[in-house]
């Protein structure tokens, strides 16, 4: 196949269901991985349950309370976890869609982790016979909530330079991939945005010509759940780029 096999989203953005992780944590909550995205803005639209999400950027930590019919979002170089209180379960709304999925997400392990050496055994979902599972996915957001905890308390003894250290350390990470970033957003939201101006430009002077090429696209919730950073996912996003399963 040629292309995706399902145009972009309204605004090129990515689609996931998310039904935060019920497993408990060391601090006595349940849920997801701290991670923090470096070009995304993400959104929460919470359509059942009860969670919280726990956040940190130079404005400090917080905390918003998410109930059914909630929409949360939050930029670039916010870290943020879901807290899973009851059944949480949001529509996750990723500026850039397909780039998130291409490194724009980095987990708040602690600094020994966070090296082009160690950080992809310590992200892996794979366990020893290669296969996604469930006790890998945990314990990453094990290990992403010890770092996190740390700079929480840090922040909390006024050394908000241990923030800008993960910042740091974060952006080195994702450095490499910076060349394919620029391809997504070239392809993807801002060919969205110029069509977007094309449009404007051909009905300025009557040329209805686009409105021809109109048409209904549909995705059915996806049959197969995997293990993202917060929870699980039914992602729409692969099956727009790629199609359906066999």
């Amino acid at each position: 196949m040629n292309g995706p096999a399902f145009p972009e989203f309204p605004g090129a953005v990515g689609i996931s269901e998310l039904s935060a992780y019920p497993w408990p944590t060391a601090d006595g909550e349940h849920g997801g991985s701290p991670h923090m995205h470096l070009t995304c803005t993400e959104a929460y639209v919470v359509i059942s349950g009860r969670g919280r999400l726990q956040t940190l950027n130079h404005n400090g930590p917080a905390v918003q309370e998410l109930g059914p019919g909630d929409i949360v979002w939050f930029t670039p170089g916010t870290i943020h976890r879901a807290i899973n209180d009851d059944e949480l379960r949001v529509i996750v709304i990723m500026q850039n869609g397909g780039l998130p999925e291409a490194g724009d997400a980095v987990m708040t392990f602690p600094p020994e982790h966070l090296t082009a050496e160690r950080y992809p055994a310590a992200a892996s979902l794979l366990d020893a016979s290669g296969e996604p599972s469930h006790e890998r996915a945990r314990q990453r957001r094990d290990l992403a909530v010890d770092g996190f905890a740390e700079l929480l308390r840090q922040w909390e003894l006024g050394n908000h330079a241990a923030l800008d250290g993960f910042y740091g350390r974060a952006a080195a990470l994702v450095a490499p991939r910076l060349t394919e970033w620029r391809r997504l957003i070239a392809s993807g939201a801002a060919a969205t945005a110029v069509a977007a101006w094309e449009h404007i430009e051909a009905l300025s002077v009557g040329n209805t010509a686009h409105l021809k090429l109109a048409a209904v696209n549909r995705i059915p919730r996806p049959e197969y759940r995997t293990l993202g950073m917060c929870g699980f996912l039914h992602a729409y996003d692969p099956i727009r780029r790629r199609g359906p399963r066999p």
